[in-house]
């Protein structure tokens, strides 16, 4: 199953530093049966790419919760066996857990297909939508505006092979 797990950079050369994304459980996103429902598509491609989408907001709240962190969402994608993460029955029906799953064992780094970061030039919305986040869950309509600024940005593709550059100076 292939399982999206949100990041930061500072996250991203730890688990490249031991390894692991983590020991378990983890909080991922993947194309639930809830996810399907609510995106009322039978296309994987972009039932996965709203699993990414999902991971991206938890990774802007990973941000949100750590002021020095570089102001760049990361969202590792990985292939973990089959029955290791599934959705909890109490959040399923939650309209912000859509797609989230539990994976239950250590994540090694070696699975992961690829990288997810915001460029450069993303850093200055994903900042505002950072620090909007909090008055954005509480209803308020600009800040909301604010999260949907950075979510414009497209997160880049990288390789694997390519995570020593992105936590280069981290």
């Amino acid at each position: 199953m292939r399982v999206y797990v949100p990041l930061t950079l500072p996250g991203l050369a730890e688990a490249y530093k031991t390894g692991e994304l983590g020991t378990g459980p983890l909080v991922a996103y993947a194309v639930t049966p809830a996810l399907r429902e609510w995106y009322l598509s039978d296309d994987l491609e972009e039932l996965e790419y709203a699993a990414l989408s999902r991971a991206a907001l938890a990774s802007l709240r990973l941000l949100a919760a750590d002021p020095d962190a570089v102001r760049r969402r990361v969202v590792v994608a990985v292939d973990v066996p089959d029955g290791v993460a599934g959705a909890g029955p109490d959040r399923g029906a939650d309209p912000s857990a859509l797609g989230e799953v539990t994976v239950t064992g250590a994540v090694r780094l070696a699975k992961a297909a690829a990288v997810h970061v915001d460029a450069d030039d993303a850093e200055r919305d994903v900042a505002a939508a950072a620090g909007a986040l909090e008055a954005a869950d509480g209803g308020d309509d600009d800040a909301q505006f604010l999260v949907d600024e950075a979510d414009d940005h497209e997160l880049l593709w990288f390789a694997t092979q390519e995570i020593p550059n992105l936590v280069d100076g981290v």
